[in-house]
C-alpha cells in the first residue's frame, strides 16, 4: 500500500513544477509586453512631430564643445524644442548615439519630431559665418582682420609669415580658433600654388615657389584693376630677365611701414634708401613678399602675358598704361604728373 500512494504524490509534485514553470514563463510574457509596449510608446513620441499651439519660426541652437547628452537634452525642452528631454535621452542612449553630437550652431525648427531634431544636431551642417580676406592685405593686416570677427576666438597666434596666407571667402563655425583658419588659409594656399606651380610658363626667372609668392606679392600691390595682373606679371617678368630694377613703390612702403598703408606719397629720401624691399635700390625680388596675394596675382605670374613692355605708371583711372621704351614712359609719366597736379596731390 505505502508504495501505491507514492507515485501519487510524485505526480502531484511534478504537476506543481510544472504550473510554477507555466505561471513564470506567463509573467515574463507579460511584463515583455508590457516593456514593448512602452518601448514602442517612446519611440511613436520619438518620432512624431511636436504640437504646437502655432507655427514657429526656425531658431539657432547652440551646441558648445564638450556638450553632454544631458545638458543638450534640458536646453532643448527648456527652448520647446522637444517634448521630453527624458524622452530625448532615453531614445539617443538605446539607439547608442549618445557621442555622435556635434559643436556648433545648428538652425533647428519648432515641432519637428524628436528623431529630426537628433539629426540635426549630429548629422547636420552647422550654421557656417564668411570671413573674407582681400587680396593684398599684408600679414598684419589679416591679423587686424581677424580680430574684428565676433565668431572667431582670438586665441592670440603668431602673425602668419609674410605670403603665407591666401587671401578668399572662408565659411567659419562659430567659436573656431583664429588659428585654426590661419592653417586653413594657409593649407589653401599650398593647395593652389602646388596645382599653379605644375602648369607654368618655361623659362620664367622664378625658380621656386617662395620667389613665385614673392613676385605675386608685387604684381597684387601694383595690380588696381584685376584685367591688368598678366601685364603687369608679364613687365616684371621682362624686366628680372633683362637683369633691371622691378622698382615698384609698394616694396618701398613695405620697407618703411612693413605692411601697413603709408598714408602719403613717397619722398625722395625714402625712394634712395636701401632696405630689404626697395627695388629701386637692388636688382631681383625682395627679401619676403610684400602681402599675401591671390590666386589670380599668382596664377598671373606663373603665366604671364606674352608682351615686350617694359614699363607701366598710373593712368588716371584705377589703371595703368603701358611702354616698350623708356621715351615712351616718360611721356606717359609726364601725363600722369598733370593729372596729380589737377587733382592736387602733392
Amino acid at each position: 500500500m505505502a508504495r501505491t500512494s507514492e507515485k501519487p504524490n510524485k505526480l502531484a509534485k511534478r504537476d506543481k513544477r510544472v504550473l510554477g514553470l507555466i505561471a513564470v514563463v506567463a509573467l515574463i510574457t507579460f511584463f515583455g509586453g508590457l516593456v514593448l509596449a512602452a518601448y514602442a510608446a517612446v519611440n511613436y513620441k520619438y518620432e512624431t512631430r511636436m504640437s504646437l499651439d502655432e507655427p514657429r519660426d526656425p531658431v539657432v541652437f547652440e551646441v558648445p564643445k564638450g556638450s553632454g547628452l544631458s545638458s543638450i537634452a534640458t536646453r532643448l525642452e527648456g527652448q520647446d524644442l522637444v517634448e521630453s528631454a527624458f524622452i530625448f535621452k532615453l531614445v539617443t542612449k538605446m539607439r547608442g548615439n549618445e557621442a555622435n553630437f556635434k559643436a556648433g550652431e545648428f538652425l533647428l525648427t519648432p515641432g519637428d519630431p524628436m528623431a529630426k531634431i537628433y539629426t540635426d544636431l549630429a548629422e547636420g551642417q552647422a550654421i557656417l559665418y564668411p570671413v573674407t580676406i582681400a587680396e593684398g592685405l599684408s600679414s598684419r593686416q589679416v591679423m587686424a582682420t581677424l580680430d574684428l570677427v565676433p565668431t572667431l576666438i582670438d586665441d592670440n597666434p603668431p602673425v602668419p609669415a609674410e605670403g603665407t596666407l591666401l587671401p578668399e571667402t572662408y565659411l567659419t563655425p562659430r567659436d573656431m580658433k583664429q588659428s585654426e583658419l590661419i592653417a586653413k588659409m594657409q593649407s589653401a594656399q599650398k593647395e593652389v600654388l602646388d596645382t599653379l606651380w605644375e602648369n607654368r610658363a618655361a623659362d620664367l626667372p622664378v625658380k621656386t615657389k617662395a620667389e613665385a609668392i614673392t613676385l605675386a606679392s608685387v604684381v597684387e600691390k601694383e595690380t588696381g584693376i584685376g584685367s591688368e595682373r598678366d601685364e603687369v606679371a608679364g613687365v616684371f617678368v621682362n624686366r628680372l630677365n633683362r637683369g633691371m630694377m622691378l622698382q615698384s613703390d609698394p616694396t618701398i612702403i613695405y620697407g618703411i611701414t612693413k605692411g601697413l598703408p603709408i598714408g602719403r606719397r613717397i619722398r625722395r629720401s625714402e625712394i634712395d634708401a636701401r632696405t630689404d624691399w626697395n627695388t629701386y635700390q637692388m636688382t631681383g625680388l625682395p627679401k619676403t613678399p610684400i602681402c599675401n596675394p591671390g590666386k589670380e596675382a599668382l596664377a598671373a605670374v606663373l603665366n604671364p602675358a606674352k608682351t615686350d613692355n617694359i614699363y607701366f605708371v598710373a593712368d588716371g583711372t584705377g589703371g595703368h598704361v603701358f611702354a616698350t621704351s623708356l621715351s615712351q614712359h616718360q611721356r606717359n609719366v609726364a601725363k600722369w604728373r598733370v593729372i596729380q597736379r589737377q587733382r592736387g596731390e602733392r
